[in-house]
């Protein structure tokens, strides 16, 4: 019996004519463009070089094509899409998840047919990509959190050639790269081994006394690791450098963002004493004015936010919005949304996605860490939510707020004001307390105040 061809594909009405797919890979890249007048394949095969590039970009224009739809494969897409954004052209990048998940079958096409047969559709959505300008600073931002990264190793790399000294640094200061953990690392590096020597070079404020300190200063020396904590501590100190040059570029790529009229504009004070003389201790007040100044609006003043937290959203989303209709869609696309996997009306096992949450939201979650002790009223809300289903969920719950907070500060200019714990908690309790009437009223009953009932 011979086997029904599948025409469901060629059934799709199409909607936008004149688009083109393509699939990119290391060495070529194949694109589709619209099927000739008799319906037969408009395929070409271009190289990768810049040139071959710019004469993809020429054959996409012969062909009339104003939007041309690829996947985010790997960074293979990056040199193609500046070249045809370049030249005037539409390009949606597409996430490969999101072809998997479009119902019909390929059958014999090539990627690129099959992808541009979705697109003339309309059965493709763009993921979002900030502008030119925003895209240049999240480029800087994201090798900077690289070097970050490579920096804990190499303290990582410290503190494993202490500890086979038995020099436990760690214990005697809280930070081994502090001020105080560093100068008695790079004593040790210089030659130093006596312990009360070492411990004298304690920072004044340090809690621990030179002696307390000098009881864990004592190790066996050897060759080997100290060679070790050499090399890392040369690493650590050529990382911290490339940091901070990062961080003087993007510093000098923000104020070249900066409007003229808040160019030299006055940034005004927190509404937050506490944590504005918190953010001038780190050293991170010069960072929250330039930020203020590119964006108009000041990220800082959202509890848990602060100006390196700031810069990383700013960064990776920019100031516009627009592409999230409602803070709801910010929020899914930072997947800070519950996943309902329900099938006939049951709940199903659930399973992973493949796709970790990004960085904004790994941010944000880092920030509503800050709520446990907080007196505001986000960290009374986290509290209250911890108590009745975990600390987890109430870490997500807290980050999925401060993510609708920051999206009504960029998008409607909403400032934050924070009412208070006391104030959050007497609202608390009347929205219950209201509750409880309405239940009981349904019931048949009152509410009666114990002052009146006696």
């Amino acid at each position: 019996m011979r086997r029904k061809k599948n025409t469901n594909a060629l059934a799709m009405p199409v909607i936008r004519e004149y688009v083109a797919g393509a699939d990119l890979a290391s060495e070529q890249h194949w694109i589709a463009a619209p099927p000739h007048a008799d319906g037969s394949p408009n395929v070409r095969t271009f190289g990768t070089t810049t040139k071959q590039l710019h004469e993809m970009a020429d054959w996409l224009l012969e062909q009339r094509v104003d939007s041309v739809a690829m996947e985010s494969t790997g960074i293979y897409w990056i040199p193609v899409l500046e070249v045809l954004e370049a030249r005037g052209l539409e390009v949606v990048l597409v996430n490969a998840r999101h072809l998997s998940c479009v119902p019909g079958r390929k059958t014999d096409m090539l990627d690129c047919q099959w992808i541009q047969r979705l697109h003339s559709c309309g059965l493709l959505r763009g993921s979002f990509r900030p502008q030119g300008p925003i895209a240049r600073l999240r480029s800087l931002r994201r090798q900077q959190h690289n070097l970050v990264e490579a920096r804990v190793r190499a303290v990582q790399w410290m503190q494993k050639s202490l500890d086979q000294m038995n020099v436990l640094v760690h214990r005697a200061v809280s930070n081994l790269v502090g001020e105080t953990g560093l100068r008695i690392v790079r004593a040790i590096v210089a030659g130093e081994r006596d312990p009360q020597v070492l411990a004298s070079f304690r920072h004044p404020r340090c809690r621990k006394s030179p002696e307390a300190i000098a009881e864990y200063l004592t190790g066996t020396w050897h060759s080997e690791h100290l060679f070790n904590l050499k090399m890392a501590l040369e690493l650590y100190d050529c990382l911290d450098a490339q940091i901070t040059t990062y961080e003087a570029e993007l510093v000098r790529e923000i104020k070249a963002l900066q409007p003229p009229e808040r160019a030299e504009a006055e940034v005004p004070l927190h509404q937050t004493k506490a944590k504005e003389a918190a953010i001038r201790r780190r050293g991170e007040q010069p960072l929250r004015e330039e930020l203020w100044r590119f964006a108009g609006v000041d990220l800082t003043c959202i509890d848990g936010i602060s100006p390196s937290a700031a810069m990383i959203i700013l960064t990776e989303v920019g100031l516009d919005l627009s592409a999230f209709p409602t803070e709801k869609h910010f929020v899914a696309w930072l997947r800070l949304v519950p996943r309902l996997a329900i099938s006939g009306g049951r709940p199903v096992k659930k399973k992973p996605n493949g796709t970790g949450a990004n960085r904004i939201a790994g941010v944000l979650r880092m920030a509503a860490m800050a709520m446990v002790r907080s007196h505001s009223a986000l960290g009374a809300a986290y509290r209250r939510i911890a108590f009745r289903k975990g600390a987890k969920v109430a870490l997500f719950a807290t980050a999925r707020r401060l993510a609708i907070l920051i999206y009504r500060l960029l998008r409607y200019g909403q400032d934050y004001v924070d009412i208070g714990e006391k104030l959050y908690e007497e609202r608390f309790a009347e929205r219950r307390l209201k509750s409880l009437r309405a239940s009981a009223k349904n019931l048949g009953f009152a509410i009666t105040p114990l002052e009146d009932a006696a």
